[in-house]
C-alpha cells in the first residue's frame, strides 16, 4: 500500500507573515523580537511573531500581557489587516502565472497543481524553486515550499525546513518519510486525538500503519480509514479552485468571539440559507463547499469539499458544512470571531437538468427548495422557513 496520487503539488506557506511584513517595511525591526496583535496593558493576544519573538517560547493566541512576561524588550505592533490582505494579492498573483489551480487555505498559504504546466515551465521542483525566488526577489518576503505528488505530503513537505524551507517528498520514500513522524502530523489529528491515540500505544505514523483497522475504529471511527490512508501517503484531494468571480459565500464576524458550538452552528446554518439561495437565484449549483473560520489571534482556516456531482440543496450543503466543522475543523472548542461560508466550482444549472439527477433525494430536495424560495419572495422570508425556527429569528 502507498501514495497512489501522481499530481505535482506545491505548497507555500510565508513565514511569520504578519510579522514577516512588518519587519519589510521597517529595516530597524530586523533581527528583533516583533509582535502583532494586542497590546499587553489590553487583553489583546498574539496574532503572529517573528522567529526571534519564537525563541522565547511567544507563539500565536497567547496573551499579549504574557508575551510580555516572556519577552520584556518585544515590540509590539497592531494588525494592519488590510495592508497585509494587499500583500497576500501580490503573492497569489504570482501562484496563478504558473497554474490557475490554486486553492487558498488562509492568507498566507495555498496549494498549487502543476501537474498541467510541466511541459511549460519544467518540473514541479523547479516550479517550486522559481516562485520561492520570485516572492523573495519581487515582494521582499520568505516562503517554506513543499513539493509532493498530492496535498497531505506537500503541506507537510512544506513544514519540516521553517522557515525559509523547501522540501521535496517523492511518491517512492512517502512511507519511509513519514513513519517516524508523531501522529500529530496527520492532517485532523490535533492534541486531543493525538493523546488518545499515544495512550493506546500509537505514537508515531508507522505505529498507526500497524494498528488493526477494527481496533482503530473504536479510538477515532469514521476518521480510521482517512487516517490509515494518509499514513501511507494517500491523499486523492484534488486541488479545490475557488476564485472569486466564480464563488458564491457569506460571512459573519462576531462583535464578542463565541465559544459555543450549538451557536456557531445556528449561524452557519444561517449562512448557508443565504449562499444557497443565492446560487438558486443566480442560476448556478456548486462542485466546491467551503467552511472559513478565524481565531482571535486573526488566525485564518479554510476547509473544504468537492462533491461529486454539483448543487445548489440548502440541506446538501448544511450537511457538507456540518461535516467540515465538527471532522475537519480541529477547534479543540477554541472561540471563533469569524465564520463563513462559500461555494465554488460553479456551473449553470439548466431548468430540465433536474430530470436527469441520478440521486431522487436530491432532486426532491432542489424542487422543496424553489418552492420555499418562491414562497418567501411572495410571502416574506419570516412567514414560512425550514425546520425549526432559530432562536435569533424570534421575538
Amino acid at each position: 500500500m502507498g501514495v497512489m496520487s501522481q499530481r505535482a503539488i506545491i505548497h507555500v506557506d510565508m513565514d511569520a507573515f504578519y510579522a514577516s511584513v512588518e519587519v519589510r517595511d521597517d529595516p530597524s525591526l530586523a533581527g528583533k523580537p516583533v509582535i502583532v496583535g494586542g497590546t499587553p496593558e489590553g487583553r489583546g493576544v498574539v496574532a503572529a511573531a517573528s522567529y526571534e519573538a519564537r525563541e522565547y517560547g511567544i507563539h500565536s493566541a497567547m496573551s499579549a500581557f504574557r508575551a510580555k512576561k516572556l519577552c520584556p524588550h518585544a515590540v509590539f505592533i497592531r494588525p494592519r489587516m488590510r495592508h497585509y490582505s494587499s500583500v497576500s494579492k501580490q503573492i497569489f498573483a504570482i501562484f496563478r502565472e504558473y497554474t490557475p489551480l490554486v486553492e487558498p487555505i488562509s492568507i498566507d498559504e495555498a496549494f498549487l497543481d502543476v501537474t498541467g504546466s510541466l511541459s511549460l515551465f519544467g518540473p514541479a521542483e523547479e516550479i517550486g524553486r522559481t516562485i520561492k525566488r520570485r516572492i523573495r526577489e519581487t515582494i521582499g518576503l520568505t516562503a517554506s515550499v513543499g513539493v509532493a505528488p498530492n496535498k497531505f505530503l506537500a503541506k507537510l513537505a512544506s513544514d519540516l525546513e521553517k522557515p525559509d524551507g523547501f522540501v521535496i517528498i517523492k511518491a517512492e520514500e512517502a512511507i519511509s518519510r513519514l513513519a517516524p513522524l508523531p501522529v500529530g502530523k496527520l492532517w485532523g489529528v490535533g492534541k486531543v486525538t493525538q493523546k488518545k491515540l499515544i495512550s493506546h500505544g500509537i505514537p508515531t505514523i508507522k505505529d498507526l500503519r500497524d494498528f488493526p483497522t477494527g481496533k482503530l475504529e473504536t479510538i477515532v471511527g469514521s476518521q480510521a480509514r482517512r487516517l490509515r490512508d494518509l499514513a501511507n501517503g494517500i491523499d486523492n484531494r484534488p486541488v479545490a479552485v475557488g476564485e472569486e468571480s466564480k464563488s458564491i459565500g457569506a460571512e459573519t464576524t462576531f462583535p464578542k468571539d463565541i465559544y459555543d458550538a450549538e451557536r456557531l452552528m445556528e449561524v452557519l446554518d444561517s449562512l448557508v440559507e443565504r449562499v444557497a439561495k443565492r446560487l438558486r437565484k443566480e442560476g448556478y449549483r456548486a462542485h466546491a463547499v467551503h467552511l472559513k473560520a478565524r481565531y482571535p489571534d486573526f488566525k485564518t482556516v479554510t476547509r473544504v469539499v468537492t462533491l461529486p456531482a454539483a448543487t445548489a440543496s440548502t440541506k446538501k450543503i448544511q450537511e457538507t458544512v456540518r461535516e467540515l466543522f465538527e471532522k475537519r475543523l480541529d477547534r479543540q472548542d477554541r472561540p471563533l470571531r469569524l465564520v463563513g461560508v462559500s461555494t465554488s466550482q460553479l456551473v449553470r444549472a439548466k431548468k430540465d437538468e433536474l430530470e436527469l439527477f441520478p440521486d431522487d433525494q436530491e432532486e426532491q430536495r432542489e424542487k422543496v427548495d424553489h418552492l420555499l424560495d418562491e414562497l418567501q419572495k411572495r410571502y416574506g422570508s419570516q412567514t414560512i422557513w425550514r425546520g425549526k425556527r432559530r432562536a435569533a429569528d424570534k421575538d
